[in-house]
């Protein structure tokens, strides 16, 4: 949904200082290459058809090191696969509204685990040409790559919760890998901690942008586009209610025609929308009425923004059944539940809210009243008002829920 017209946080990753001269020319033109985050898929190609294409493969093999091991964390059991699992779409493997991590896995997160999968042609944060908020990396859009999104969970004090990033540092010097770990980064990295951190956060950038494993596009969708196999009539039903404006109207955040190019559809246009979806009292930080989670005015530099509060990203819907938990809360657990909200939460609002001390219904309950005002209430399916018939009728629901199970991949005939 384009709703913003227009003009990092504290936890966001920290930026490093640029590499010392001392890098050896390839490696330095490498990471360079590699810095932008946006543009993923142009990057891996261009580095695969160079020379150096056996460095890439050798930094790639060392994220996949790195994106696995527990070591890394202060508890010594967490890991970015922890969180982003791949038997899930690289998402949460469970139905938590956010993950424990901590020194003891004790302390919960804010927000849901999302999907790190299809990310690679994403872009850093940006206001498109007509003003709307779009890319980025997180939530928030607060990262601007792929390598400073992988950099924040090893510093949060509720993730990883490492103190500072040489003690990253000091735990991949010990590890298995250590010695793969200088031949790609130089001799004495692990004595410049900035330089090592920023390396292996572009190791793990390397590993999403070249493995196959997060862009497959092996849905029984993808085989349909591709003339490879046929949908259900209960399926092409839901896909047509998916991208009927006037009912699901899904495809105007999640595309699901071909590019202009032939390109395979993501079903996310990277853009950010206010559902008002409701509060969630399995997070903890919730216990505090006075808490809100603004989204994209949380950010320090659009905290000014008000217009934005409450928007989190549009995450890509490939592998949405797969997921247990919903949204940027986890408020809802099924996709039932989830399309329920979506076309019922003007018709039935205390389906979903809770109510004020005197009583009355508390609508988009997990916003402060001067932010209400800025929930999409304009298009379909939201464009609705008590009394009126909802959008999507339960057997409509279960279409498009039908056909949502074709975008998860690994299908076979």
């Amino acid at each position: 949904m384009r709703l913003f017209r227009a003009s990092a946080s504290a936890d966001a990753a920290p930026s490093a200082r640029p590499f010392a001269r001392t890098w050896p020319v390839w490696a330095l033109a490498l990471l360079l290459s590699a810095c932008g985050g946006g543009s993923g898929a142009d990057n891996a190609n261009a580095t695969a058809g160079s020379s150096d294409a056996a460095t890439a493969r050798a930094q790639a093999a060392l994220g996949e090191k790195i994106f696995a091991d527990a070591s890394l964390s202060a508890s010594g059991r967490q890991s970015c696969a922890s969180c982003h699992d791949s038997a899930h779409g690289h998402a949460a493997p469970n139905a938590l509204a956010a993950q424990f991590g901590g020194p003891d896995l004790n302390l919960q997160g804010g927000r849901l685990a999302p999907s790190i999968r299809y990310l690679a042609t994403n872009t850093a944060f940006h206001f498109d040409a007509e003003g709307t908020p779009t890319g980025g990396f997180f939530w928030d859009g607060r990262a601007d790559s792929l390598a400073a999104q992988a950099g924040g969970p090893f510093l949060n004090p509720v993730e990883m919760a490492l103190p500072d990033q040489a003690a990253l540092v000091s735990r991949l010097a010990q590890a298995s890998y250590a010695a793969d770990f200088k031949a790609a980064f130089g001799a004495d990295i692990f004595s410049r901690p900035a330089d090592a951190f920023r390396a292996a956060t572009l190791a793990l950038q390397r590993y999403q942008l070249d493995d196959s494993d997060f862009r497959p596009f092996s849905s029984k969708y993808d085989a349909f586009l591709r003339g490879q196999a046929s949908l259900t009539a209960q399926e092409l039903r839901g896909l047509g209610l998916f991208n009927s404006p006037a009912k699901g109207n899904c495809q105007s955040c999640h595309p699901s025609a071909k590019g202009s190019d032939g390109s395979l559809p993501l079903f996310t246009d990277f853009t950010y929308d206010n559902l008002g979806v409701p509060r969630n009292a399995e997070l903890q930080a919730n216990a505090d009425p006075a808490f809100f989670d603004l989204g994209l005015c949380g950010r320090a530099d659009l905290a000014a923004r008000t217009d934005l509060c409450g928007a989190f990203k549009v995450p890509s819907l490939r592998n949405v059944a797969l997921r247990q938990a919903l949204f940027h809360n986890g408020r809802f657990k099924s996709l039932k539940d989830a399309l329920t909200f979506y076309v019922q939460r003007d018709i039935h609002p205390e389906k979903f809210y809770g109510l004020n001390a005197d009583g009355s219904l508390n609508k988009f309950d997990d916003l402060p009243a001067a932010y209400k005002g800025n929930v999409n209430t304009s298009e379909a399916p939201y464009n609705r008002h008590p009394g009126d018939a909802p959008a999507l009728s339960d057997a409509e629901i279960d279409d498009v829920i039908a056909f949502l199970g074709t975008l998860t991949d690994g299908w076979t005939n």
